[in-house]
């Protein structure tokens, strides 16, 4: 169903936002993009940009890019989005060759992104809104980390929620503390009692596909250098209890790491996990088109317990080419004797839409 009535003095009216689109009273009237029904079970979102210049529209792994519109001569850009049910999405627009984030939606991740969600997509408790422009909170504990393994200098930082406790580390940390507001999210879901104390640590990675692609070398790193720099931190950490989390790369690493240093990782939280991943993956012309679970899944046929190992799948419910790939070794990480926990989330391929699993996995990874 169309909203908009091209040629109207009122053509947004149906998203609630009357006037001639591009005056000054229009603008007046604008807020976060409006999403309405659009008769078929979807939605339709209206996203609008005031500007001279032509603008595209790009989300996160969840669409092809979308032109914008002008209106007659105006100032004003828009475009009407059919967004399928459940779906939660980071956009930015693509003016003049720079990104911005939506200068009318209040809801940012990082300085050029913003994040919007279709009525039906579940709330993310503990995640607060904040602006594109919003200064995270960063924890005061910080490390200095020069690995010989992995060559480089990088900061880790800590963070004790609620005052610490088992370790909790988070892969593509730099996201986490500065694109998403994960230190007052596990602080508030630490204090709602749905995951205990813990101690946050932020892991940065210089070159994902080199130190996340099954590499052992980012594993000795943080078995041999890493943790034991925590330990000398001064921050309460339970290094006994390690939880590892990882999205993407990062949970392929996640659970590589739980099969070739069992004694070192026993709980992870993992969210769509790049099982498609094999050494020739990266230079084919469909990366995704290989083998269903990649390494991992050869890995695991191969035989191998892992009764000691406690782990929580989630995937995006709109990833159609990765559901295969998490499906099957999903599938035969139980068959190995690990205990598992399996959802999936209202999102694409995309940070934002893996935030609440984030937190209800860890809390779940140590519940034992």
């Amino acid at each position: 169903m169309r909203v908009a009535a091209a040629g109207r003095e009122d053509a947004f009216a149906g998203y609630g936002w009357p006037g001639t689109p591009g005056t000054d009273g229009f603008w007046a009237g604008v807020g976060a993009p409006p999403v309405v029904p659009d008769g078929d079970g979807g939605w339709t979102a209206l996203f609008l940009w005031r500007g001279s210049s032509p603008v595209v529209m790009e989300f996160e792994s969840w669409s092809d890019p979308v032109p914008m519109r002008r209106w007659a001569d105006s100032d004003c850009w828009y475009a009407e989005v059919r967004m399928p049910a459940r779906l939660r999405v980071t956009y930015r627009f693509a003016v003049s060759d720079a990104f911005h984030a939506d200068p009318f939606n209040p809801a940012g991740a990082g300085g050029d992104r913003s994040i919007i969600a279709t009525p039906d997509a579940p709330e993310q408790p503990h995640w607060p809104v904040v602006g594109a422009d919003a200064v995270l909170p960063v924890p005061r504990a910080r490390i200095r980390w020069a690995s010989e393994r992995l060559g480089g200098r990088r900061t880790v930082r800590v963070h004790p929620a609620g005052g610490g406790g088992p370790v909790v580390l988070l892969l593509d940390g730099d996201d986490w503390l500065y694109l998403h507001p994960a230190v007052t999210a596990f602080d508030a879901a630490v204090a709602a009692g749905e995951v205990p104390p813990v101690t946050l640590v932020f892991l940065p990675a210089k070159d994902r596909v080199a130190e996340f692609a099954c590499r052992p070398e980012l594993w000795e790193a943080v078995r041999d250098e890493l943790l034991p720099l925590v330990a000398e931190s001064g921050v309460p950490a339970d290094l006994g209890r390690l939880v590892v989390a990882g999205q993407s790369l990062g949970g392929l690493s996640a659970v590589y790491a739980a099969l070739e240093f069992p004694e070192l990782v026993s709980r992870v939280a993992c969210q769509s996990g790049s099982f498609w991943w094999t050494p020739d993956a990266l230079r084919a012309a469909d990366p995704l088109g290989g083998s269903v679970g990649g390494v991992i899944a050869e890995r695991l046929r191969t035989g191998v317990d892992l009764s000691g190992l406690r782990v929580a799948f989630d995937v995006g419910e709109h990833e159609d080419r990765m559901l295969p790939h998490c499906e099957v070794t999903e599938g035969l990480v139980e068959r190995a004797g690990a205990t598992v926990r399996v959802s999936r989330s209202a999102s694409g391929h995309d940070r934002a839409g893996w935030r609440h699993a984030l937190l209800r996995d860890v809390g779940w990874a140590l519940d034992s």
